[in-house]
């Protein structure tokens, strides 16, 4: 069941970084193309559905699902329970981030009157299209650091694997020479 909680973990977060890197490199560049008519256009789009609902029902799982990895894989290596704290660091860093730096420019890209805050818009596409990568490279961060946690995870229990068969070997050999000494006696 943990393995499966971190596979999940690390697909959402890996969805989330894609969106991410998409807003950047496809819809940042269409807003900020044609300065005003590429933001009306796009507030016209996004007019019945937003890409924010994808991450408020996504996000939120997949830090649920990245606290749930470090309490079922708490008891098991301690480096174990550091990748995935990290991860966990890396998109509350996301969190804290979206709320304190991208939230106030959605607002100005997709709620301020277009005439009235003309350069502002200008000023918050750039500065968003910029800043995303950085929130792009948190998701990636915490995929990677999740990815280490779950190859450290099967390490660790390849090496559990081997040292429990080498005792059972060792044992059986043993059972065998003593088999042999009560033979002989």
């Amino acid at each position: 069941m943990k393995k499966t909680i971190v596979c999940f973990s690390i697909i959402c977060a890996s969805g989330l970084t894609w969106v991410s890197i998409y807003n950047t490199v496809i819809d940042a560049q269409s807003w900020g193309f044609d300065i005003p008519a590429s933001i009306q256009t796009a507030r016209d789009y996004f007019q019945h559905v937003d890409p924010r609902r994808f991450y408020t029902v996504v996000g939120p799982l997949t830090e649920v699902l990245v606290l749930l990895t470090i309490i079922l894989f708490w008891k098991d290596a301690v480096s174990l329970r550091i990748y995935f704290a990290i991860s966990f660091l890396m998109y509350a860093a996301i969190v804290v981030l979206t709320l304190a730096y991208f939230v106030p420019r959605d607002l100005i890209l997709f709620r301020a009157p277009i005439p009235d805050h003309l350069e502002q818009i200008k000023a918050a596409a750039v500065e968003w299209k910029h800043m995303n990568w950085l929130r792009s490279a948190l998701g990636l961060a915490g995929v990677l650091f999740s990815f280490k946690g779950l190859e450290t995870f099967y390490k660790t229990a390849e090496k559990k694997t081997l040292a429990t068969r080498r005792e059972k070997l060792h044992g059986q050999i043993l059972q065998g020479s003593h088999s042999e000494n009560d033979k002989s006696t």
